[in-house]
C-alpha cells in the first residue's frame, strides 16, 4: 500500500511573525522556515505504518517555491521514500489558496494512485483546515479528520478522532483521506546518517501548468494587521475595591 503525505513549508513555530509595513503580508525574508508541525505528525504516522508492515511506500509532496525542496528532504530524512515538488514562482506561491492546493493534490493522487492520503489538519500560517476535506471531496473518497489514533486493516481503517464531547471512532473504506491531530504521535528527530541518505533519495519536480491546474487566487487579501495590544491588567486590594472598579470604571454592574 502506498501512502501520500502533503507537506507545507511555513515560518518556524518558534519565530515571532512580523507583518510587512504595507500590510500586504507577513515578513518572510531572512526568516527561519520549517515543515508545518501537523504535516510532521502526518509524515511520522505514515512512516510508522510502513514500519509496521501496513504500507510499502511513503511519498511526500509539496506545492511552492524551489526552497520547498528543503522541507521535502527533511521528510525524507525522517524516513519517507521519495518526494514530489509542484514548483511555482514566488508570486504564485504567495497567492496559493487551499482549493488550488487540493486541485493540485487531486491530480498527483490520480497519477500516484495511493491507497491513503494523510494530511496535517491545518497549516500554522493560514489555519484554514480545508485542504484535506476539499481533496476528499474532489476525489470522492471518504475522509476521517482530526485523527488521534489510526488502525489499518484489510481494505479499511479505524480512526479515533477528537470531537468536542470526547473521542469518536469511525471506520472508513480505503482509499481514503485522513487529517492528523496533535495527539496522534510524537515525530522523530532525523539522524545525521538519514539526513545524508535523504540527499540521494529521488525528488521529482512538477508544475501547475504540467498538471493542468490553474492556481490563480479566487480571493484577494486586502490587508493584514497585528492584533491590537491588550492593556495591562491591574491588581485590586480586596473584594470591595474590585466591586467598586467594576461598578464605577468598567460599568458592568
Amino acid at each position: 500500500m502506498k501512502i501520500l503525505v502533503p507537506v507545507k513549508r511555513v515560518i518556524d513555530y518558534n519565530v515571532k511573525v512580523r507583518v510587512k509595513a504595507d500590510g500586504s503580508n507577513v515578513e518572510t525574508a531572512n526568516v527561519k522556515m520549517s515543515m508545518n508541525p501537523f504535516d510532521e505528525i502526518a509524515v511520522e504516522e505514515a512512516i510508522r505504518l510502513r514500519e509496521a508492515g501496513k504500507a510499502s511506500e511513503v511519498v511526500v509532496v509539496s506545492c511552492g517555491v524551489t526552497a520547498c525542496q528543503e522541507t521535502l528532504r527533511s521528510a525524507m530524512a525522517m524516513g519517507a521514500d521519495r518526494a514530489l515538488l509542484v514548483e511555482m514562482d514566488a508570486s504564485q506561491a504567495e497567492g496559493l489558496q487551499p482549493l488550488a492546493v487540493a486541485k493540485l493534490l487531486k491530480v498527483v493522487v490520480d497519477q500516484e494512485q495511493p491507497q491513503l492520503v494523510i494530511c496535517g489538519k491545518q497549516a500554522i500560517d493560514g489555519d484554514a483546515n480545508q485542504v484535506g476535506q476539499m481533496l476528499a471531496a474532489l476525489l470522492g473518497w471518504p475522509q476521517a479528520t482530526f485523527a488521534s489514533k489510526v488502525v489499518l486493516s484489510e481494505g479499511s481503517a479505524q480512526v479515533t478522532r477528537e470531537v468536542d464531547g470526547g473521542l469518536e471512532t469511525v471506520e472508513v473504506k480505503l482509499p481514503a483521506v485522513m487529517t492528523t491531530d496533535l495527539r496522534l504521535n510524537e515525530p522523530r528527530f532525523a539522524t545525521l546518517p538519514n539526513i545524508m541518505k535523504a540527499k540521494k533519495k529521488p525528488l521529482d519536480t512538477l508544475t501547475p501548468a504540467g498538471l493542468g491546474v490553474d492556481v490563480a487566487p479566487r480571493l484577494r487579501v486586502l490587508n493584514i494587521a497585528e492584533p491590537p495590544v491588550r492593556k495591562a491588567g491591574i491588581k485590586v486590594a480586596d473584594v470591595a475595591d474590585l466591586v467598586s472598579r467594576l461598578k464605577n470604571e468598567a460599568k458592568v454592574i
